[in-house]
């Protein structure tokens, strides 16, 4: 009997499964997730499903984790400081498909050097300006990102870079080319400087996680689940962590299918931070072709087609004030929820709160905390950043007790981007445990927050809500609303037949909502999903059966919903694909563009062959190195030929080498 235990961390819970022979769930868990070293979580997770299934570690054959650390920290704008390389580029492209804004202020320095489109060298590489900025910069980074002009045709230029970096500072460096063989050089770095940014909290999460399974004394090797649902080697997330950005929503979708057998269905996983919808078509997750989308930044990383919109259990609740009766919006941005900071200092939060019940009239800042998460790494902070961080210490604070003028409210929120403070307040976890819908953490401080919530005015003059009940249910009402635009945009953007506007608009239209409602009148308006929706998360029975009736579609919640990003981590095969191009720089002369540079052939037969050769080796090693067994190769030829006086002509050709197998399942 193989028993396999599949870890998820999500933004609120980290979960723990056991799962016998890949057939049947022996056993599962959860604990908080500790933001401060996630490899608590993981390990209080694991420890208490062993118990329960009352089985020994060294009996644990294998060992995969998913995680949504990277998608939550693009999508609430976290990470590292970096610095991008920009070789062959001009200062204007640091403005195309978002680079700067992802950059965020961070350092760039636009190198001379790169290389033309048959990969022939455009211009000298100019070290010499590369040494002075590493000496000014280079203390302040936590990672380096490369992107060289046409560095998929020839990376020579990139591979000398990293060499010096490397040499001088020791600091983790990626190169635009090793996360993508395709062209599109500012897309191309965008995904660099993403990687580049994760890699430290990777990492960390990795190697914590592996040193507390060794502790616990599991043995097995363990693997990590990528952004299209397949496993990789801890070793290789480490390198490529963009890669694991949707690991957590696309082990969701291989749970979805292992757990109901579905052929096509939404899949709706919400967690605390983000909900995440995708299509299983033909039992298989759909494969977004132009790339991940998280965070509003477009990357060229090989993921599922997943929908990721900042709504959670634990998103912030904002209130409306516009117009007579007001209302309540929610999210982005994850916030700690107000029930669940009150069992970490229960003493603080309870007479904070008390206080500001008592006042006549509602402080800016009632009902939120503050607390800073130990052991992360605080470089390039301002003098302002560092005095609230200094502030906040390692204790939880009401906010008002912390910030002493309004301007550091900006501080306050660069600390939480940087991942080195949490907030806490009013959330539909919260709004539930006054609903009695949950009752895992303080109930009585969630009714105290939601009250003073209910306080605030409305553009009448009136109160938001009379009571914490009242304004409870706008909460989740408000969840089931913006649950149900998110997969109707979903819906709309995955048609086969596109209607012609946008999908968010579409999910919006009055006729839409109309339809949804049944109108009746002149004419006669029924609208509504025509497909099953598969909802998954610890808190879709709290919320989903409402989304089902509002789309008047099937709502599938099958047993074991709360843990199937665990369950998908453990159930996946190991996939490796590696890319390459042949292009014709001139008639009968054929260019296979490789790692060590171009190579040229006679005709384009024998370059094709080069190609999947070489790349046949790559993705195989990578499948091996991964623990595949087994492992089976598909290749893919997309040749692409131009019509010329009545002969075809060879154009390009991009070939793409799938390996593929399952891990190799320890033995004793």
């Amino acid at each position: 009997m193989a028993l396999l235990l599949g870890v998820d961390t999500g933004g609120t819970y980290t979960d723990a499964v056991l799962i016998r022979d890949d057939r049947d769930v022996l056993a599962k868990a959860k604990a908080l997730t500790t933001r401060q070293d996630l490899a608590i979580g993981v390990g209080e997770a694991v420890a208490a499903v062993l118990a329960e299934a009352a089985v020994e570690p060294g009996e644990i054959a294998l060992a995969a984790l998913s995680t949504t650390l990277a998608t939550n920290a693009l999508v609430e704008g976290q990470g590292g400081r970096v610095a991008l390389i920009y070789i062959g580029f001009g200062e204007a492209d640091l403005d195309r498909h978002g680079l700067r804004e992802a950059l965020k202020g961070d350092p760039a320095l636009v190198l001379a050097g790169g290389h033309s489109h048959s990969g022939s060298e455009a211009a000298p590489l100019d070290t010499a300006a590369l040494r002075a900025f590493l000496q000014r910069e280079a203390a302040s980074v936590s990672g380096f990102a490369i992107a060289g002009q046409f560095a998929t045709r020839n990376p020579a230029h990139e591979l000398e870079v990293a060499r010096i970096i490397t040499e001088e500072t020791g600091v983790p460096v990626t190169c635009s080319h090793q996360l993508s063989a395709r062209l599109n050089g500012p897309k191309r770095a965008l995904t660099a400087v993403l990687n580049a940014r994760l890699i430290g909290m990777i990492d960390r999460l990795i190697g914590r996680a592996e040193t507390r399974l060794a502790d616990l004394g599991i043995t097995a090797q363990m693997m990590v689940v990528r952004g299209d649902g397949a496993l990789m080697s801890s070793a290789q997330a480490r390198a490529r962590p963009i890669e694991t950005i949707l690991s957590g929503p696309a082990a969701s979708l291989v749970g979805a299918r292992w757990l109901t057998g579905v052929d096509s269905a939404l899949v709706s996983d919400i967690g605390g931070t983000t909900t995440d919808v995708a299509l299983i078509e033909n039992g298989k997750p759909k494969i977004d072709p132009a790339g991940a989308q998280v965070g509003g930044f477009r990357t060229m990383v090989e993921a599922v087609a997943m929908r990721t919109s900042g709504l959670g259990g634990d998103s912030q609740v904002h209130p409306v004030a516009a117009g007579l009766s007001g209302g309540v919006s929610l999210g982005p941005r994850r916030v700690l929820p107000v029930s669940l900071v009150a069992t970490m200092a229960p003493d603080v939060v309870h007479a904070a709160l008390d206080t500001q019940l008592r006042a006549a009239t509602v402080g800016e800042y009632d009902g939120r905390f503050v607390r800073a998460i130990p052991g992360q790494h605080s470089l390039g902070l301002s003098d302002r950043e560092a005095r609230v961080l200094d502030r906040i210490g390692d204790q939880t604070h009401p906010m008002g007790a912390v910030l002493q003028t309004r301007i550091e409210q900006g501080a306050l929120m660069r600390l939480v981007d940087r991942g080195l403070v949490q907030v806490a307040g009013v959330t539909p976890s919260d709004a539930s445990h006054v609903l009695g819908r949950l009752s895992s953490w303080d109930s009585a401080a969630a009714e105290k927050a939601l009250t003073l919530f209910a306080r605030r005015r409305v553009g009448s003059g009136d109160r938001l809500a009379p009571d914490a009940e009242t304004l409870a249910q706008m909460i989740v009402d408000q969840m089931t609303e913006q649950t149900s635009l998110t997969l109707l945009e979903t819906a709309f953007a995955e048609e086969s037949s596109p209607f012609g506007p946008p999908p968010d608009q579409l999910a919006r239209h009055v006729l839409m909502q109309r339809g949804l409602t049944g109108h009746q009148g002149l004419v006669a308006i029924k609208a509504g999903l025509n497909v099953d929706v598969v909802g998954l998360g610890a808190s879709a029975p709290s919320y989903y059966p409402a989304v089902g009736a509002r789309l008047h579609c099937r709502m599938i919640l099958p047993d074991h919903a709360g843990v199937a990003n665990a369950i998908g981590a453990v159930v996946g095969r190991i996939t490796m694909r590696r890319s390459g191009t042949v292009t014709a720089p001139e008639e009968g002369r054929y260019r296979v563009h490789l790692e060590h540079g171009p190579q040229d052939f006679a005709a384009s037969e024998e370059a094709l062959i080069c190609l999947e050769t070489e790349l046949r080796a790559e993705a195989s090693a990578a499948a091996e190195a991964a623990g595949a067994q087994d492992i089976s190769i598909q290749v893919d030829r997309d040749i692409r030929v131009a019509e010329v006086e009545a002969r075809q002509v060879f154009v390009e050709a991009f070939l793409t080498v799938e390996a593929s197998g399952r891990p190799r399942i320890a033995q004793g």
